[in-house]
């Protein structure tokens, strides 16, 4: 995944402060300069500047053990929470959340028992 934020130091703070991902790598100098994290399978990539937000309608999914520790987190970093967790009638808990750019993240907890747990030996 590739952001181009209108802001990328407001954006590292987001990502590496509040969201606490961690940095896989960076790149260059400066303040546009390229910070990649670590996303469980992925990478998430800030790099460069836009002049505009990203495009409505890209939307990110985060994974974590506990939506409602996740939550509290969040709140003491100062991040807006748009939809606090919940279980949704597909099973999953999740919260909404936005970066500085709006970009809607949805932060979601597997529980036990659902079909997207990995379960070895099943």
């Amino acid at each position: 995944m590739l952001l181009r934020p209108t802001d990328p130091e407001r954006s590292r703070a987001f990502y590496g402060g509040a969201l606490g991902l961690a940095v896989h790598r960076e790149f260059g100098t400066g303040p546009d300069r390229g910070t990649v994290y670590f996303l469980g399978g992925g990478f998430l990539e800030l790099s460069g500047r836009s002049a505009a937000p990203p495009a409505p309608g890209l939307e990110l999914w985060l994974q974590v053990a506990d939506a409602a520790a996740a939550h509290e987190e969040l709140l003491r970093h100062g991040v807006e929470v748009l939809e606090p967790p919940e279980l949704r009638p597909w099973g999953l808990v999740e919260m909404w959340i936005a970066d500085p750019d709006g970009v809607r993240i949805v932060v979601v907890e597997v529980p036990e028992g659902h079909p997207l747990r990995y379960r070895p030996g099943i």
